[in-house]
C-alpha cells in the first residue's frame, strides 16, 4: 500500500465528513486507506463514522489522549509506505497526494512534505512554512512581532527546503515517522509538529515546503489573543526547549514570563458579525438550488453554471456568499476559487446534507443543515 490518511477528529463532526470526502475523491485511484482516530467527542462523530464510512478504519479512544498518543496509534497499524497527518478540518484537492507523492518519490533525504495551507477565506497561512522557534523567536513573538517564526525565505507558490511544518498536514514516509520515534507523546496539544520537524530534521533528513497543491484549513493557527491557545503554546515551548536547547537564564525568564502574561493580556477572540446580503450557489442541480434557498430564506441568490457567469455575478457585490457544489466543480476547481477571495464561502461536500465554511482562520466556522 502506498498511501495511509491519518485524520484525528475531536468534536468537529461535521467538518470531519467533509474532510473525508474530498480525501476519498483523492485517492480513489490510489492503493490507499483513511484511518481516523477519535478522541472521546462528545458529538456524534463515531456513530457517523460507523454508518456513513462504515470500511473505514476508526479508532475510537474512551479518552482524549492529546494529539501525539492519538496520531502514534494511527501510524502503528497504518499499512501505507507514506503516512500523511491530516486534520479534519481540511478539504484537499483530487490530486494533492498525487503531486506530493511524485515529488517525495523524486526528492532525496525526504523527512517530511507540507503543502500551502489557506483559510476558509482563502487566505495564505503562513504556518504553513516556519523557522525552528528558538528561543529568541519565541521571545520575539511574545515581545508581539507578527512574522516572527514564520519561513519568508520562499514564496508561497514555491517548492524548496524549510525548517518546521505544520500539524494539520504533513506527509513523510512511515519509516522516518518511525525512525524518530513520531510524535512526542510528553507535548498533549500543540508543539508536537515543532518537534517532529525539528527531530527528522536533526536525524539528518530535510523538511520541504511544495506550494504547488492548496489545501484549505478551516480553523488555521490560533490567535495569541486567545487566552487559552496562548498558555498551552508557550507550555509547549517550554517543553520544547527543555528537550533540545541548552539551558539559558535569560531565555527561560522570557518564555516563563511569555506563559503568564500574555493570558493575562489578552482580551480573547474577538467576534464580528457578517451580514450576507446575497448568495450564488455554484451547481447544475435545480433541486439543490431549492435545498440551499431553505438554508438562506430571505436572502436573494441566484444559481450558476458557468463559471464565466460568476465574475459578473459578483462584480461591485459586497456582503455575498459563495455556495460550491462539489457534486458539479471539484475539489480542486472549488479551491482556486476560494483563493481568489471574492467574498464568503460555504462548500457542500459530496454526498452530504449540511454546507460548511468559515471567514477567518480565527474563527471556529459555520455549519448550516439543509432541510
Amino acid at each position: 500500500m502506498k498511501l495511509s490518511v491519518i485524520i484525528l477528529n475531536y468534536n468537529v463532526r461535521y467538518f470531519l465528513e467533509a474532510c473525508i470526502r474530498s480525501v476519498q475523491a483523492a485517492i480513489a485511484e490510489m492503493d490507499a486507506e483513511i484511518i481516523v482516530v477519535d478522541n472521546n467527542s462528545p458529538d456524534d462523530s463515531c456513530e457517523m463514522m460507523k454508518t456513513t464510512f462504515p470500511n473505514i478504519q476508526l479508532i475510537a479512544n474512551n479518552e482524549n489522549v492529546g494529539f501525539a498518543k492519538a496520531n502514534n496509534q494511527a501510524v502503528k497499524v497504518a499499512n501505507g509506505e507514506y503516512v500523511c497527518i491530516l486534520n479534519p478540518d481540511t478539504i484537499v484537492a483530487e490530486d494533492t497526494f498525487t503531486q506530493l507523492l511524485t515529488f517525495a518519490e523524486n526528492t532525496e533525504n525526504l523527512g517530511s512534505v507540507g503543502c500551502k495551507l489557506v483559510d476558509g477565506s482563502g487566505a495564505f497561512l503562513p504556518e504553513s512554512k516556519r523557522n525552528i522557534p528558538t528561543p529568541m523567536v519565541s521571545v520575539k513573538k511574545i515581545m508581539g512581532s507578527k512574522n516572527s517564526g514564520y519561513y519568508s525565505e520562499l514564496h508561497k507558490d514555491e517548492i524548496g527546503k524549510v525548517d518546521i511544518l505544520v500539524g494539520a498536514f504533513m506527509l513523510m514516509k512511515k519509516a522516518v515517522y518511525d525512525s524518530v520515534g513520531g510524535f512526542d507523546e510528553d507535548y498533549f496539544m500543540y508543539g508536537e509538529d515543532i518537534d517532529l520537524s525539528y527531530k527528522i530534521k536533526k536525524a539528518g533528513f530535510q523538511n520541504y515546503y511544495y506550494g504547488n497543491t492548496t489545501v484549505i484549513h478551516y480553523k488555521g493557527e490560533s490567535t495569541l489573543k486567545d487566552k487559552t491557545y496562548a498558555k498551552r503554546f508557550y507550555g509547549a515551548m517550554q517543553l520544547f526547549y527543555k528537550k533540545h536547547f541548552k539551558r539559558n537564564l535569560l531565555y527561560d525568564v522570557a518564555v516563563t514570563l511569555g506563559a503568564k502574561l500574555i493570558p493575562l493580556l489578552s482580551k480573547g477572540e474577538s467576534k464580528t458579525l457578517k451580514e450576507i446580503q446575497s448568495y450564488i450557489f455554484i451547481s447544475d442541480s435545480e433541486e439543490r438550488f431549492k435545498q440551499i434557498e431553505n438554508v438562506y430564506r430571505e436572502k436573494k441568490g441566484v444559481r450558476v453554471q458557468n463559471l464565466g457567469h460568476l465574475f459578473s455575478e459578483i462584480k461591485n457585490k459586497k456582503h455575498i456568499e459563495i455556495v460550491l457544489d462539489t457534486h458539479f466543480v471539484d475539489y480542486k476547481t472549488s479551491i482556486q476559487i476560494i483563493e481568489k477571495q471574492f467574498g464568503y464561502y460555504k462548500i457542500l461536500p459530496k454526498n452530504s446534507t449540511f454546507i460548511l465554511g468559515s471567514d477567518s482562520s480565527k474563527n471556529r466556522g459555520e455549519v448550516r443543515l439543509l432541510n
